[in-house]
C-alpha cells in the first residue's frame, strides 16, 4: 500500500517559493533523484509571477533525509527561492462523497462575494479541494471544485445567495461527462443575436411598437407562444419578400457569439439553434457561423409577399425541448450531456430537458427555474461553465476573441 493509500506512512511535504522562473520543477526533482524518493503528489500555483510548488514525497533511506533537507535547501537558494520541508504521515484526507464544480462569474468579483460564497459551501457541509481561475477578462470566473456534498442540495444552497450578490454561479456535477458535453443548442432572438427577428420586420411593416408589446408578454410567459406567433405574423400581411434580405442585413449577433460558436467548433462540440424566430433569417445564421442545426418557423411566401401566416410544424415550447431531443439523437449525444441556452419562457422545456440549461440575460421567470444564469452581456462567458478557460480559449479562437 502506497504512502497516498495509508495514512500511517510517513511523507515529506516540499514546499517551494518564490519568483516564477523557467526550470524550477525540473531543478527541485533532479535535486531529489539522487534519494530515491516517490512522488505521492504535486501541485503547483502561479499568481503575479510569484510561484508556490508543493511535492509530497515519501521519505530517502534511513539516514539520507538531513541530506535530502541541506540538498532542497542549497538548490532553492542557488536560484533565488526559499524552501520548507514538513515531516508528517499520508497524503490529503479522503474526500467526501459528492463531486460538484462550481463556476462563479462576477464582474467584478469582489472579497465580499467570495467569503460569502465561500462560507455557504461550508455551511452546505461542502469542502473545497480546488480552486482555478477560468478568465479575468471581460468578467472574472472562479471555479471550485467541491466534495462532500450532493450537486443538487449545493446549487439550491448556492442559488440564493448569487441572486444576492449580484454574481453568477453555477453548479454542475464533476466527471468526466462535464468535458463531454458535446451538443450546445441555443435560442436565437436576444440570445445568439442582439434584436428580436420579428420586431425587425414589423419596423418595416409599421406595426413595431404593438409587435414589441406582444412579444414581451409572450417572454415573460403571459401570453400562449403560438397564439401570439400567428397575431403578431398577421400584422405582416403584405410584405414584399425582398425584406427578408433587409432584415438578415440588419441582425446584430450578440457579443461574444462567434467566439462561443468557433471556440466549440474547434473543441469538437456540434452546435444548433432553435428558434420561435424564422427560417428565412436562421438558414442565413446556420450558414454564416457553421452551425450543425438550425430549425424555426418558416414565414409564408406567395407571389412575392408575406402572407401574414406561417408554414409547417411552429417551434413553440415544447417544439424546442422535441428539437433538442432530435439535435442530440442525430448528433450522438446523450441528453445528459447537451447544453441548452436561452433568454424567454419558451426556453424553459428546452432549459430544463438539458444536462445543463443556461439563462442568458433571462427573464425572472426564466432565471428562477434554469439550472444557472449568465447576466453578463457577452455570450462567451458560457464557455466558463463549461470548464474552458480563456487561455483555452484564444488557443482554440487563433487570437480572434471578440471581448
Amino acid at each position: 500500500m502506497s504512502a497516498a493509500q495509508n495514512s500511517d506512512v510517513p511523507t515529506l511535504l516540499v514546499k517551494i517559493f518564490g519568483k516564477d522562473r523557467p526550470g524550477t520543477t525540473a531543478g527541485l526533482f533532479e535535486t531529489l533523484t539522487a534519494y530515491r524518493v516517490d512522488v505521492v503528489d504535486i501541485e503547483q500555483v502561479v499568481i503575479r509571477g510569484r510561484m508556490v510548488l508543493c511535492a509530497l514525497i515519501t521519505p530517502p533511506p534511513a539516514g539520507q533525509e538531513g541530506d535530502l533537507r541541506a540538498a532542497v535547501h542549497s538548490w532553492a537558494g542557488s536560484v533565488k527561492l526559499e524552501a520548507e520541508i514538513l515531516s508528517g504521515t499520508g497524503d490529503n484526507r479522503p474526500r467526501g462523497s459528492g463531486r460538484s464544480i462550481v463556476t462563479v462569474l462576477g464582474n467584478p468579483l469582489t472579497a465580499g462575494s467570495t467569503a460569502a460564497i465561500t462560507s455557504r459551501i461550508t455551511g452546505a457541509g461542502g469542502n473545497i479541494d480546488r480552486i482555478f481561475r477560468l478568465a479575468k477578462y471581460p468578467v472574472t470566473a472562479v471555479e471550485f471544485a467541491v466534495s462532500g456534498v450532493e450537486t443538487a442540495p449545493l446549487r439550491t444552497a448556492l442559488a440564493t445567495e448569487a441572486a444576492a450578490l449580484g454574481v453568477d454561479i453555477a453548479v454542475v456535477s464533476a466527471g468526466l461527462h462535464r468535458r463531454a458535453q458535446r451538443l450546445v443548442v441555443m435560442d436565437v432572438d436576444s440570445t445568439l443575436i442582439q434584436d428580436e427577428v420579428i420586431e425587425l420586420f414589423a419596423a418595416h411593416a409599421g406595426c413595431e411598437e404593438k409587435v414589441a408589446e406582444v412579444t414581451a408578454a409572450a417572454m415573460r410567459g403571459e401570453l400562449d407562444f403560438e397564439q401570439s406567433l400567428h397575431a403578431r405574423v398577421a400584422l405582416l400581411e403584405g410584405l414584399d419578400a425582398s425584406v427578408v434580405e433587409k432584415v438578415r442585413s440588419e441582425v446584430r449577433l450578440t457579443p461574444g457569439a462567434r467566439t462561443l460558436v468557433r471556440t466549440l467548433k474547434r473543441l469538437g462540440y456540434q452546435v444548433g439553434v432553435v428558434s420561435g424566430g424564422f427560417t428565412q433569417v436562421t438558414d442565413d445564421l446556420k450558414e454564416r457561423l457553421g452551425l450543425d442545426f438550425a430549425q424555426a418557423n418558416t414565414l409564408e411566401i406567395v407571389d412575392g409577399r408575406l402572407t401574414g401566416r406561417v408554414i409547417g410544424e411552429v417551434v413553440d415550447r415544447a417544439g424546442k425541448a422535441r428539437l433538442l431531443r432530435r439535435f442530440a439523437a442525430e448528433a450522438g449525444v446523450p441528453l445528459a450531456q447537451t447544453v441548452a441556452i436561452g433568454d424567454g419562457a419558451n426556453d424553459l422545456d428546452m432549459l430544463n430537458t438539458a444536462g445543463l440549461g443556461v439563462a442568458f440575460n433571462a427573464k425572472p421567470v426564466v432565471r428562477e427555474a434554469a439550472h444557472t444564469a449568465v447576466n453578463v452581456p457577452f455570450l462567451d462567458t458560457v464557455l466558463y461553465l463549461l470548464g474552458i478557460s480563456r487561455e483555452e480559449v484564444e488557443a482554440a479562437d487563433g487570437g480572434l476573441v471578440e471581448n
